[in-house]
């Protein structure tokens, strides 16, 4: 017997009505680039389109996602450079950047569910994820500190802390310094499978971050790795992760889909600042439709499984969608 797929094809009502895969802003987390200052705001130039903004433009930015209907951000902030050292001291003020962010952003918007970015390459000397002892990135030393942060914005009033540090055993420490400390309501956000990666550059221009020495492949995953991840993922998910990420997303869409098969929590993948950029570089050279990219392969990472994106295509996607 004749069999006819393409019959589902036909129009764009059948194509509509038996749709898999579809995208909505309830799934979509947006990065934000926050510096100190007033009235700043300044495009990335290895990001463009995208911008770091002085806490002030930041609450105008987080209002004007909250009426596209955006519910929930991920905070990044740039430490000055004179604030950094090689104990995440900055990191643990209580007053400092991201802590005062917190609590802006929850004030001027209590219903924006915000994340914070828990790793100290941010405030370190050396640009690495951890406190440095002759040319080794600590383990243990640096989950210490790992945990006190993500206390610290808890008390600033995050709802969800996504430590981004790759070190063993991070996990559970900050589950159980949030229980010692009552935040037993304060989610954790593991970056499971954060692989070394070089489609991480512009997001390391945004914030100064890059190491200052050597790499990030001693507790970054191994890119040719598959097995590895399913094993970081399962000791996050044992360590009381709530959702689990994968990191980058679209040259790991196997990596998400192996994930969601392994786990029965919620599964986010970060479509990197790499992989916007080239997206952009391309479109400005007229290589490619800059919107049929954005659909598609934000289309393919939640195909792959993802039930969070986060992404600086957020806007655009729900503008091309008229979500």
């Amino acid at each position: 017997m004749m069999k006819r797929p393409r019959i589902l094809r036909q129009s764009p009502a059948i194509r509509a009505m038996v749709q898999e895969t579809r995208l909505s802003v309830d799934n979509l987390i947006v990065p934000l680039f926050i510096l100190e200052g007033e009235g700043i705001s300044e495009e990335i130039s290895s990001l463009p389109g995208y911008f770091r903004n002085s806490l002030d433009q930041t609450l105008k930015e987080v209002e004007t996602l909250w009426k596209l209907g955006i519910k929930s951000v991920l905070l990044f902030v740039k430490c000055k450079n004179e604030r950094k050292d090689n104990a995440g001291t900055e990191a643990l003020n209580p007053n400092g950047l991201m802590q005062r962010s917190i609590k802006a952003i929850k004030q001027a918007c209590p219903g924006m569910f915000v994340m914070t970015d828990v790793a100290l390459d941010p405030f370190s000397s050396y640009g690495h994820d951890g406190i440095v002892k002759e040319l080794e990135i600590v383990n243990d030393g640096t989950v210490s500190v790992l945990a006190k942060m993500a206390v610290s914005h808890a008390q600033a009033g995050a709802d969800m802390v996504a430590p981004s540090d790759m070190m063993d055993g991070r996990i559970g420490a900050i589950r159980k310094a949030l229980e010692e400390h009552n935040y037993h309501n304060t989610g954790i956000m593991a970056y499971s499978a954060k692989y070394a990666t070089c489609f991480y550059g512009p997001f390391r221009d945004a914030l100064d971050s890059a190491p200052g020495f050597g790499d990030k492949k001693t507790y970054q995953m191994n890119s040719a790795n598959r097995l590895e991840a399913i094993r970081e993922v399962r000791l996050d998910v044992e360590e009381g992760a709530d959702i689990v990420m994968v990191k980058p997303a679209l040259a790991y869409l196997d990596i998400i889909r192996e994930v969601k098969n392994e786990v029965h929590i919620p599964v986010s993948a970060y479509h990197v600042s790499g992989e916007y950029s080239m997206i952009k570089a391309a479109a400005q050279r007229g290589w490619l439709n800059e919107d049929d990219a954005i659909i598609e392969t934000t289309t393919a990472i939640k195909r792959a499984g993802a039930d969070l994106i986060a992404t600086y295509f957020a806007k655009d996607i729900i503008r091309i969608l008229d979500l």
